[in-house]
């Protein structure tokens, strides 16, 4: 007897115009927040950023999880919605196209079409970056010889560390351009900034100069400090955003670790110990004039770097010069570091909510310049030698203290914004 099998034939379900036309609005609110993920902005703004577009676009819901390198969105209108992933690989940080695309989603219309947001977006995407790679790696030279004499070096260590950063920093772009892992990048970026210092240093003894001037060798390496991970990190667990701020957490240690362990392998190969060097005895209002200037070019060379306008940069630049040296100054009179680095991240948190919004431009691209000077980057490195060369209670300590000034920085910035941001100070 022979058995009969029932055949079901599955007919594919044809979209509606309305469905056809939330797959391409969703499309473009996420092709928005994968150029703001790009651009280095913590996971609440590309949140935030995508969620205006979707709004302005006419979907009634959006939803997303941010991790450094991944978005998940879903959009809903009425009873339809649409699940996208999308990955980006590519991180580094881009001022200029933070504040485009601020400036973007802070201007749409409710009832904007796709093609008019896929216009704007192309046109930001196309906007090439605002200094050659020459000028880039001045920019760097700037920041870390400023960094140099805050860290107690001399004209000698600063003009080597000058030297020193640039070289590494044009070549730690060449290489990035070119797709190269970004942890190797900064292990060869910071051998190239150490050698290109002690190679200065050494033909200037070579030719009669006094000294070895080898002690601010760390400072040639300070570019490579992720602030903006450490800082954009920190804020997204400041609002219970956890994994995306544990991931860029963990970013940020490994770069620093790449950097770290490349700088002990030349201090073990020549010779070095970065010791603490003592401060300069200069008359005080001198020394607080040069570390109002040394703060301010340093502020300035980072934010420059990070490809911010110089209308941006000079904001960033003030705050963090104003902030900074009353972080150095609360310190000298015996505060610890960590509340003397709180103190300034607030101060800095407080200005650039006056600050830049007269600029036009978001805090994120004020806030973050002006305290990365502050992170503690020499310590960290200090951390790192001390550990490779087994000296264990000396790497706890510096990395201790290094730990909590960047959690006083973050808790700094935290209050400011909650002080000065109603979506901070509530959860909705």
């Amino acid at each position: 007897m022979a058995r009969g099998r029932a055949m079901i034939a599955l007919v594919p379900t044809i979209p509606t115009d309305d469905e056809l036309e939330l797959i391409r609005q969703s499309g473009v609110a996420l092709r928005a927040g994968k150029l703001s993920l790009s651009a280095g902005t913590g996971s609440y703004r590309v949140k935030n950023t995508m969620e205006r577009v979707a709004s302005a676009l006419g979907i009634d819901r959006h939803e997303a999880h941010v991790t450094l390198t991944e978005i998940t969105t879903t959009s809903h209108r009425g009873s339809s919605f649409r699940t996208e992933v999308a990955e980006v690989r590519s991180i580094g940080i881009n001022s200029d196209r933070l504040s485009a695309l601020e400036i973007m989603a802070s201007t749409l219309r409710p009832g904007s079409t796709v093609e008019e947001v896929t216009e704007k977006l192309d046109a930001i995407s196309a906007r090439r970056p605002l200094y050659s790679g020459l000028l880039n790696a001045l920019w760097s030279a700037i920041a870390c010889a400023a960094f140099a004499f805050l860290n107690n070096g001399g004209p000698i260590e600063c003009l080597a560390v000058f030297v020193g950063a640039g070289v590494g920093q044009y070549v730690r772009r060449a290489l990035l351009t070119r797709g190269f892992n970004q942890f190797g990048v900064t292990m060869i970026a910071a051998t190239a900034a150490c050698l290109t210092y002690l190679g200065f240093v050494q033909a200037l003894h070579a030719l009669g100069s006094v000294g070895a001037h080898q002690a601010g060798y760390i400072s040639a390496v300070l570019f490579l400090v992720p602030g903006f991970p450490l800082v954009t990190g920190s804020l997204d667990l400041a609002k219970l955003d956890f994994s995306a701020g544990l991931a860029r957490l963990t970013y940020a240690l490994m770069i620093l670790s790449s950097a770290a362990l490349a700088v002990w392998g030349v201090s073990v190969a020549a010779g070095l110990d970065p010791a603490v060097v003592a401060a300069p005895s200069l008359p005080f209002l001198v020394l607080i004039g040069l570390r109002l200037a040394a703060s301010f070019l340093g502020v300035l060379g980072f934010a420059l770097m990070f490809n911010s306008p110089w209308k941006m940069a000079i904001g960033a630049a003030l705050v963090g010069m104003v902030a900074n040296v009353v972080r150095i100054q609360l310190v000298e009179v015996g505060a610890a570091a960590q509340a003397g680095a709180a103190a300034a991240a607030l101060i800095v948190g407080l200005l650039s909510a006056w600050v830049a919004p007269r600029l036009r431009v978001p805090r994120i691209t004020i806030y973050v310049p002006a305290v990365v000077i502050m992170v503690p980057g020499a310590t960290a490195y200090r951390s790192v030698f001390h550990l490779s060369n087994g000296d264990t209670t000396q790497a706890l300590a510096f990395g201790v203290q290094a730990a909590l000034v960047v959690i006083a920085i973050s808790i700094g910035l935290a209050v400011g914004r909650m002080l000065t941001d109603a979506t901070w100070a509530y959860e909705r």
